[in-house]
């Protein structure tokens, strides 16, 4: 199983901004710099967490990202969804077989992935971080 590029971005930028800046707005430009991405490829990210209700954005000399007032919920898995989507990882059976039994097992797998997932969250890291990444 692999999560694209963005979603690891994504999990770092929120880190970042817990770390550092909770309170405060952040450019596109710093972060970038931060993630060593363009800030092109960082503001498409950025967009798909501020229609997440991740993180808010303001336009001007005093514009940027900064995190919602309740971004201590935030879990690894509400980031995946917002980068990902939330469509399942497994495909389906042959012919859509409702019985089939690969298919209980993989949604099994699946689902406790997930709940292990929605556990850990970027405020838990927050609290354990030292350094801003």
């Amino acid at each position: 199983m692999k999560y694209s590029k963005a979603t690891n971005y994504a999990l770092h930028i929120l880190l970042h901004l817990a770390v550092a800046t909770p309170n405060q707005r952040v450019g596109v430009q710093q972060l970038a710099e931060q993630q060593d991405i363009s800030p092109t490829y960082l503001s498409k990210i950025l967009t798909k967490l501020v229609k997440a209700g991740m993180i808010e954005s303001s336009t001007g000399a005093n514009g940027g990202y900064k995190l919602k007032p309740d971004w201590e919920s935030i879990s690894f898995l509400d980031v995946i969804h917002a980068i990902e989507g939330s469509a399942s990882l497994f495909g389906g059976c042959l012919n859509d077989n409702p019985d089939c039994l690969i298919q209980k097992v993989m949604i099994s797998a699946e689902e406790k992935m997930e709940e292990e997932l929605r556990q850990h969250k970027i405020s838990d890291l927050a609290k354990k971080a030292t350094v801003v990444f």
